[in-house]
């Protein structure tokens, strides 16, 4: 009996250990506040492409991802490619900026 008892306080136990393991949240996952740290920073620098007259008539992509901006489209010249990640490297938040910008 006191055998029984024991393997079931270990199956218990280690079915515990399994669902605290899979209901915690992976490392790689952005938690709430840095989604929306992330969100605020796409649009500041979306905001800032859309009042520069320079860069306005382009079609430029904007994703954040962990204070990493990378922009993305197609722009005519080297100094739009140049002012865009200018531009996105003078928000606040922003850690690094992947200008994968192409020229037309």
């Amino acid at each position: 009996m006191k055998k029984r008892n024991a393997l079931i306080g270990c199956l218990v136990l280690l079915m515990l250990v399994a669902t605290f393991a899979v209901c915690a949240p992976a490392r790689a996952q952005e938690s709430t506040g840095e989604y929306v740290d992330d969100s605020v920073i796409t649009a500041k620098v979306k905001a800032l492409l859309a009042e520069d007259d320079f860069l306005k008539s382009f079609q430029i992509s904007v994703e954040t991802n962990k204070g990493t901006v990378e922009l993305s489209g197609s722009v005519d010249s080297r100094n739009a490619v140049n002012k865009a990640g200018e531009i996105a490297r003078s928000v606040k938040g922003v850690i690094s900026v992947k200008n994968n910008l192409m020229l037309k």
